[in-house]
């Protein structure tokens, strides 16, 4: 049986290694979805997700066989004219790449400041039950957002 910080260690491990780690893109779960996973052991993860500038998505967290952990998500550029997806993309990588290696978490507390705009990502919980927002300004401006939300799945 695992323990929530195996869990949690397991998490900022995967979310490293795919999205901010530039990782392999797999075979679409579901039609139209983006999915990028990371195996370790019997520890298994998916991000699967769906659109590009607007976009909504799933994380999950299976161990051998049995699901624990997800987290839904969705994201949007609110101001095209002062950040595009790309943009926002390189900022929110290189915060949450931050974040991984120098706080070993993935939950809020974040700030980060970067040439393309200033990164805020808040929460509340914690790995177990959690909810949170990350948001990109630009020159003082709310430029992007995400909300997201998860925990722990109990069968």
């Amino acid at each position: 049986m695992a323990s929530i910080e195996q869990l949690k260690d397991f998490i900022v491990e995967a979310k490293s290694k795919t999205y901010v780690g530039g990782g392999i893109t797999s075979p679409p779960s579901r039609a139209g979805s983006r999915d990028i996973g990371y195996q370790r052991d019997r520890w298994r993860y998916l991000d699967s997700y769906f659109g590009g500038t607007d976009f909504a998505g799933q994380e999950t967290v299976w161990f051998e066989d049995d699901t624990r952990w997800a987290m839904n998500y969705f994201g949007r550029v609110i101001r095209p004219d002062l950040i595009d997806a790309e943009r926002a993309g390189i900022v929110i990588k290189a915060a949450l790449d931050t974040m991984y290696r120098e706080k070993r978490h993935f939950l809020g507390g974040m700030e980060y400041r970067h040439a393309y705009g200033y990164y805020i990502d808040n929460s509340r919980g914690d790995t177990g039950h959690f909810s949170g927002r990350e948001v990109i300004f630009v020159d003082g401006d709310e430029a992007y957002e995400l909300d997201y939300r998860g925990g722990l799945i109990v069968p």
